[in-house]
């Protein structure tokens, strides 16, 4: 099946060869730039995209599956890792055949017009469509009971999908095609997993990342043939190639590999809650002072800070995240020992408040732009749980899409949860790229409707 994206791919792949005339950038200019002049400068050069399974930007800090496998082979050469993240596969077919990159980490499809100029390496990596739908006992298990079903999808390859199994099937699946302006595919799987939908379709990567959020998902029914992928390098890379495959098929079972697969792909990457003290008594948990004292040094109310640190840590001082932030406030690392937490203290109650109040009151600062209080707090709670720069890329994209930069409801928060969309995360005014925006909207939503809760229950 061609889609409209590896067709324009597969164009420029043509007229790239025909400009080089068969030749590469480091062949023209007489260099070579394989295996050992790799190792002899020490640096590797990985070219990927932002997605939810490559590349992203977490709380400030760098993640992504296939980034952190680019570490691990770059570690396992001896050299240090350069990411240059780009906008689209097509530009990653470009960079790499002009000698800008070294390899591609990202599930680049295997087609025959690619296979003429890069040597496809490392694990084959094997994709599909897949329905997404709930848990149950009334879960489709065949692609003809789609048939008289409401499917909700995006315009692009799932929707080409649909419509061409819909034909194969002599019609009957009614399919509502959602804009991309509106709603992130992202999202519409939570509205499968909240009910809201029965079913829509994605690739089966993006589906087990969001199974991690919404353990009642069922993504077993595949509705398309597979897709073969993997990383690349320029034919005049065979040396790296060979150490690629060589490095996958070694390293496939061990401990980091193994890892980075569980982070992304099995994590359950919600806290799990539950009630610690009776708000009858009159306390929240048993950091209650804590919450008291701090609060007052970034101007507010007690039991705000206390619905943050519930919401994310379930007030459990020992808690670490799937992304590796610890303690009760649920501090990233890097993060931590930028706001005064001495090493090995991360876990430390006060420490972790103390640090937290600091960070918040940089925050503060960061949106000194919204005046309202009340929305200044929201706009603080976003980037507490997404990092300052995926927050200011949701104000510039209201601001160019006509609505308020300063206002979160309906405004910043609509381009918070559209920012997994690629139309969205790759506008010109985003800097940041790729984000999950439906957890740090939901996420809003909760740490203000549990601090509402506790005012008025305690005083």
């Amino acid at each position: 099946m061609k889609w409209g994206r590896l067709c324009c791919l597969c164009l420029l792949i043509g007229c790239l060869l025909a400009c080089h005339s068969g030749s590469n950038h480091s062949e023209e200019t007489g260099e070579e730039n394989d295996l050992p002049q790799i190792i002899d400068r020490g640096e590797l050069v990985v070219l990927t995209v932002n997605g939810s399974t490559s590349y992203f930007n977490y709380r400030g800090e760098p993640m992504g599956f296939q980034y952190e496998l680019a570490q691990q082979f770059a570690a396992s050469l001896g050299v240090k890792l350069k990411l240059k993240v780009v906008k689209n596969t097509e530009e990653l077919v470009r960079q790499l055949l002009n000698g800008e990159g070294d390899l591609i980490a990202y599930n680049l499809p295997v087609t025959n017009a690619l296979k003429d100029s890069v040597i496809y390496c490392g694990e084959a990596n094997i994709t599909h469509q897949v329905v997404v739908q709930r848990k149950g006992k009334d879960a489709l298990k065949n692609v003809t009971q789609l048939v008289g079903k409401e499917v909700y999808v995006q315009p692009g390859k799932y929707q080409e999908r649909l419509i061409n199994l819909d034909k194969e099937l002599g019609g009957g699946i009614q399919i509502h095609t959602i804009a991309a302006d509106s709603i992130s595919a992202e999202e519409l799987i939570s509205w499968v997993a909240e009910g809201k939908i029965d079913y829509t379709v994605s690739t089966d990567e993006l589906a087990k990342i969001n199974r991690t959020y919404y353990p009642n998902l069922n993504i077993g029914l595949a509705i398309s043939f597979d897709q073969r992928a993997s990383w690349a390098v320029r034919k005049s890379s065979p040396l790296l190639a060979q150490a690629a495959d060589k490095w996958h098929k070694e390293n496939i079972s061990s401990p980091e590999f193994k890892a980075s697969a569980k982070r992304y792909f099995e994590l359950d990457k919600h806290v799990p809650h539950g009630t610690i003290l009776s708000l009858k008594d009159g306390r929240i948990s048993h950091f209650d002072q804590l919450f008291r004292t701090y609060a007052k040094e970034i101007g507010w109310d007690w039991r705000l800070l206390a619905s943050l640190a519930y919401v994310e840590s379930n007030f459990d001082p020992k808690a670490v995240s799937w992304a590796g932030a610890k303690g009760l406030m649920q501090l990233m690392p890097a993060t931590a020992r930028s706001f005064g937490v001495p090493a090995g203290k991360e876990q430390d109650p006060e420490e972790s408040v103390k640090a937290a109040v600091k960070y918040i009151a940089a925050l503060q600062q960061s949106f000194g732009k919204v005046k309202d209080k009340d929305e200044q707090v929201k706009f603080v709670l976003a980037a507490y749980n997404a990092g300052v720069g995926h927050v200011t890329d949701a104000m510039a994209l209201s601001e160019k899409y006509g609505r308020s930069s300063t206002v979160w409801e309906h405004h910043v928060a609509h381009y918070m949860l559209l920012k997994s969309n690629e139309e969205f995360y790759q506008d010109p005014v985003c800097k940041n790229g790729y984000f999950r925006g439906t957890e740090t909207y939901n996420f809003v939503k909760r740490v203000i409707a549990l601090a509402d809760d506790y005012r008025k229950k305690i005083k």
